[in-house]
């Protein structure tokens, strides 16, 4: 839990600090990659294919890209010491078989940091598409649907989204700086900002281990070693309701989630993402809250949507206070942190299929 001496009670400042707007006409934060940039992806996919390497045993060392891995150490640090996101254009995933894609896009995250589990089921490399699903179904999570999907954060470091196949319409992608909504809460109601520091009640979607307690306890907020850290999931603060030990949501919680979210969405703060067939998304939960519109979707199932999926430890993540994660299985720093701890299950050490690849245990 964060100590109401943490809240940070004076703007934030800083890279971390933008206005969509500002940066709707820039390309800086933008990466096309180059013909040699992609001809190095190609070497790098033909080394480990050479190797027989399995997916979940590839390090940064396993692929080695000359000169695109120091683009990607220049995301990691503006990730973390900067915006917070950086747009990677046009792999061509159209070359690629699935499993070669996601070796590509594995390859390319362990140049950023460590795979963590994504859920119960141990999956590292996930799979956000249309199951049928409905946010409803207290054991359904978003990525598994076609619903709006509101400003959030996800329970990692960092998010990594590759495009495979766009919807026939909609699934448009926005980002917004946690820290410039932080200042835009400041600025128009202090008085909700101690709040944020809080600890709040987040449903944990059945994905809880056996015996553990099926929601988390955490703050929204937490200032630490000089940094705004956020976690924020409306859909999943509201669904913990359902359980009878979690105190109900008071009238002033709802006034705080319904002005986080009217800043997330506003047009002054909000950048608006053309994420197309293969672009390639990272970004910084601790500093940016991402949504997705709601979809429609091809019927044939071989045009359907399809977005691999990737949550990362930072090598040089900030320090975190303890509570943050609010799992007993996460610590506050270092490989690993983050995640959803895995049920213990036997499962193929390089399955790519809907739940994506996953541990053996």
């Amino acid at each position: 839990m964060t100590s109401v001496v943490n809240v940070l009670r004076r703007p934030c400042t800083g890279p971390a600090v933008w206005a969509g707007p500002d940066l709707a006409d820039s390309e800086e934060w933008v990466l096309e990659l180059s013909p040699a940039q992609i001809d190095e992806l190609d070497a790098a996919l033909r080394a480990v294919r050479t190797r027989g390497l399995p997916l979940l045993k590839m390090t940064a060392g396993n692929f080695p890209l000359p000169t695109l891995a120091g683009e990607l150490e220049r995301i990691a640090d503006v990730l973390e010491n900067g915006r917070g996101f950086v747009l990677v254009k046009r792999i061509p995933v159209e070359r690629y078989s699935q499993a070669e894609v996601s070796t590509i896009f594995w390859g390319m995250g362990r140049h950023l940091g460590v795979p963590v589990s994504q859920n119960a089921s141990g999956h590292m490399l996930g799979h956000s598409r249309d199951t049928g699903r409905s946010l409803a179904d207290p054991g359904t999570r978003g990525y598994q649907t076609r619903a709006r999907l509101p400003f959030h954060t996800d329970d990692s470091d960092a998010l990594g989204l590759l495009c495979l196949r766009a919807a026939r319409s909609g699934a448009r992608t926005a980002v917004v700086s946690s820290a410039a909504v932080h200042n835009a809460l400041l600025a128009r109601r202090p008085d909700l900002l101690e709040r944020m520091y809080r600890t709040h009640f987040l449903d944990l979607r059945e994905e809880q281990a056996p015996g553990e307690r099926p929601y988390t306890a955490v703050p929204l907020a937490s200032w630490s070693e000089g940094r705004l850290s956020m976690r924020y999931n409306r859909c999943y603060l509201e669904s913990a309701q359902r359980f009878p030990d979690i105190p109900p949501l008071e009238p002033t919680d709802l006034e705080l989630f319904d002005l986080v979210d009217a800043l997330a969405e506003s047009p002054e703060l909000r950048l608006e993402v053309d994420f197309e067939v293969g672009d390639l998304l990272f970004l910084n939960n601790h500093a940016v809250l991402h949504s997705r519109t709601e979809y429609e979707d091809f019927t044939e199932p071989e045009l359907k949507r399809h977005v691999l999926r990737l949550w990362l430890a930072m090598r040089q993540g900030r320090g975190l206070p303890p509570g943050f994660w609010g799992h007993p299985h996460s610590t506050g720093g270092g490989p690993g942190r983050g995640g959803v701890a895995p049920r213990d299950v036997i499962a193929a050490q390089n399955s790519v299929g809907l739940g994506g690849c996953r541990h053996q245990r």
